[in-house]
């Protein structure tokens, strides 16, 4: 039987995560892993353990069938490989950055510099668009150091909190590209891969929707229903079910994170009571 090989990092925050939304899949992988690769007991699988940078290089060879890795690593190795899915963790910027007692009003800053980093093509490809002239200087790690050593005059790298930067004395000034974890895909998958990967997809974006929403229960007057439904939606429309007490319903629902707060003040507005919000474990649409 055919299995799909995914690649993902070997270590670190970006690897965590991998793992964590394969098992949120319901996809069983053998306790403590710490091999270069390990398959799944439930579901055609095989992961390979691997350095995030060289992932792209191993997809467009067909070592891999996809790979899981953050945006910036997929455009700074500029291979053959198609991005399929995003999948909203690992968010990071790469960004420009220069020491804090510097004066920036705009990218002109940066002509004549010498600018640090680890993404040269990307920092490359977008000091050219913007017809800035300045020296690449590409180094393997510690890039935010570069500047006291006088290496470089700036640095290039990637930003999540900013406190890395603000420890060494450098502030952010300009955001060259937003990161995300994705997926990508070889493009010369086989019949039968391709329909692995379907399934694999269709599971994560199931976990993805149940993630980003929540099951909303609460009691109301049949007088404020229709109010709320036009607040609550739900996946088509709210579940109404009458209450043993005359005149009165319990609403069922389905609410985005991002808009709970605001609905949930709302809703006490137009006198629901006994509000209940629980998590959704796995939502199919």
């Amino acid at each position: 039987m055919s299995k799909l090989k995914i690649a993902i990092q070997k270590s670190g925050r970006l690897s965590e995560k991998s793992i964590n939304i394969l098992k949120e899949c319901g996809i069983k992988l053998p306790n403590g892993i710490s091999k270069l690769k390990t398959a799944a007991t439930n579901f055609p699988i095989e992961i390979l353990f691997l350095r995030d940078d060289d992932i792209p290089q191993y997809v467009e060879q067909g070592v891999a069938d996809i790979g899981i890795l953050g945006e910036n690593e997929v455009y700074e190795k500029n291979k053959k490989v198609a991005v399929i899915e995003k999948l909203g963790f690992a968010n990071c910027r790469l960004s420009l950055a220069i020491p804090k007692e510097d004066q920036y009003l705009n990218l002109e800053y940066f002509n004549n510099k010498r600018i640090a980093t680890s993404y040269p093509k990307i920092l490359s490809d977008f000091l050219n668009k913007n017809n800035i002239s300045a020296s690449v200087e590409e180094i393997g790690g510690s890039v935010e150091i570069a500047p006291g050593i006088g290496l470089a005059d700036a640095i290039c790298d990637i930003v999540s909190s900013g406190s890395t930067l603000l420890t060494n004395g450098l502030k952010e000034v300009e955001t060259i590209l937003q990161s995300e974890a994705v997926i990508i895909s070889s493009k010369n998958l086989t019949e039968a891969k391709e329909a692995i990967l379907n399934q694999l997809l269709f599971r994560i974006k199931s976990v993805r929707d149940a993630s980003a929403n929540k099951y909303i229960l609460l009691n109301a007057p049949n007088s404020a229903i229709k109010d709320i439904c036009k607040i609550l939606p739900g996946m088509k429309s709210p579940t109404v079910l009458p209450l043993a007490e005359e005149s009165w319903s319990s609403l069922h629902s389905v609410v985005r994170e991002d808009d709970f707060w605001n609905i949930i003040a709302q809703l006490k507005n137009l006198g629901a009571q006994g509000i209940l919000v629980s998590p959704i474990e796995k939502m199919i649409l």
